[in-house]
């Protein structure tokens, strides 16, 4: 590769180029995370919940509603009631159908990446959300299968944004700073989330809900093109970095490789795959539920108005990200002094990551309508899944850095599942039966799945590369 050397020697070596990589990266995630949830927030003002609850109430045997409204707050006003009279089991499928999309573009996106161009597949990831958000009100309006469709397609784009990163990371990061440059990017994807939730609710509380959609898209073309000019596929691609960095990156990686068959059977017999699969799936129906569902729980059950409810839903969010890089600093840290191998970091991380969240989940199931209590211990919860970016989520890198994109695919795909079915499942055990009893059994089957997480993760996880990442 040649470089042009004047521009080397003018780039400012106080600007490290992995970190303009991964500041860029990380509002990438936060963009296709906040697509991806602003929905579940602005159903709460663009659903008509008068109508709902005239047929929740006239209901037989349905005589719990949830609580009542926090102390000094009033309840929703009646003006909040939106214009679309979706039950809850259409709600459910509403906010499912993105994950049909995300399952089936993973893989073959992932191998375009790994093939092609990972900076371009992640573009290209964010650019379809940026569309199908920007159309999502007028479709709505149509019917509800317009929204289906432009949700589809933005998990479809959804689908590229895991796999493409983690194949870019694989090239960007040093091993040194791999735990720290990972979460950096993937706190992105909780930012977004607070960040979508916050806006989705300020938006449609002093305009509405159809300005969510056309705001939040049109200010993302922005990032669109600060990533084609200033971002390349490797530091081997980059102009814009000093050729100190780029020696540095390459002395620790080594030398970059071809694209190398896939050893699909390999991969599938190996215990240290099957630790992220299982992880990463049982996890994922947690942070699912908190993702998804909490905004619903807060204003069905807890009774918060629509702009507490933003407030609270965001809050966590907007801790996780720094108790996410403080960690994965520290474990950085005891790595390179060799006081931890990396293999227990990722357990460590995960861990906290899964023990933490069981733990809040539980503590739900007993608090009742103490509404502050609900919403400390929910944030405890949020915060501590954190775990996750620097444990497990990261694990694919360690075990096979040619087939980082692929693996990322292959486990988020399985993963995916439960975005599928927890918005069913919730609005099957809730539908005209908003009450916390029916809120007990959902927590308790993510206790469950945290369990077996922590404890396969706990046997089977490797931190070493595999014998088969030669293909």
């Amino acid at each position: 590769m040649i470089y042009d050397e004047k521009e080397e020697e003018s780039y400012p070596s106080f600007l490290p180029a992995r970190y303009i990589f991964a500041f860029l990266a990380n509002v990438g995630m936060a963009i296709v995370y906040g697509f991806k949830v602003s929905l579940n927030v602005t159903m709460v003002v663009m659903v008509n919940h008068s109508a709902a609850l005239h047929v929740s109430t006239s209901a037989p045997g349905n005589k719990d509603v949830g609580c009542h409204p926090p102390p000094g707050t009033s309840p929703n006003a009646k003006e909040e009631d939106g214009p679309f009279n979706w039950s809850e089991t259409l709600q459910g499928k509403l906010l499912s159908c993105y994950f049909w999309g995300y399952m089936v573009s993973q893989i073959p996106l992932a191998r375009v990446a790994e093939i092609f161009s990972a900076k371009w597949v992640f573009l290209g990831a964010v650019a379809i959300n940026v569309i199908c958000t920007i159309f999502s009100p007028g479709l709505a309006k149509l019917h509800s299968v317009g929204l289906m469709a432009m949700r589809i397609l933005e998990g479809v784009g959804g689908g590229a944004a895991f796999p493409s990163m983690h194949t870019m990371i694989a090239s960007w990061a040093p091993q040194t700073e791999r735990l720290l440059i990972a979460t950096l990017i993937y706190v992105g994807t909780s930012a977004g989330v607070a960040i979508s939730i916050l806006l989705s609710g300020v938006i449609a509380d002093q305009m509405n809900w159809e300005a969510v959609f056309y705001i939040m898209g049109s200010l993302s073309i922005i990032w669109m093109i600060l990533w084609i000019f200033l971002i390349q596929d490797s530091p081997n691609k980059q102009h814009l970095m000093t050729a100190k960095e780029r020696d540095m990156i390459n002395a620790s990686l080594g030398e970059e490789h071809t694209a190398l068959k896939v050893p699909w059977c390999k991969i599938f017999t190996s215990g240290a795959f099957w630790a992220i699969l299982i992880a990463h799936t049982c996890s994922n129906f947690g942070w699912y539920m908190f993702l998804i569902e909490i905004p619903s729980y807060m204003d069905q059950v807890l009774k918060f108005n629509v702009s507490k409810n933003a407030v609270f839903s965001a809050l966590p969010y907007i801790l996780m990200p720094i108790f996410s890089i403080v960690l994965s600093k520290v474990l950085d840290i005891l790595q390179n002094k060799n006081k931890i191998k990396r293999v227990t970091a990722r357990k460590i991380a995960t861990g906290i990551g899964s023990v933490v969240p069981a733990l809040c989940l539980f503590g739900m199931c007993f608090v009742g309508c103490r509404h502050y209590v609900a919403v400390s211990i929910m944030c405890l919860g949020i915060v501590g899944a954190g775990g996750m970016f620097c444990g497990f989520l990261s694990n694919h890198m360690d075990i096979s850095p040619n087939f980082a994109g692929t693996l990322m695919a292959l486990t988020n795909t399985i993963a995916t599942i439960p975005g599928i079915v927890v918005p069913k499942l919730v609005g099957f055990i809730t539908d005209n039966n908003q009450t916390i009893q029916a809120w007990r059994v959902i927590f308790g089957i993510a206790i469950g799945l945290y369990i077996i997480e922590f404890v396969i993760y706990m046997s089977l996880a490797k931190g070493e590369v595999q014998p088969w990442e030669e293909g």
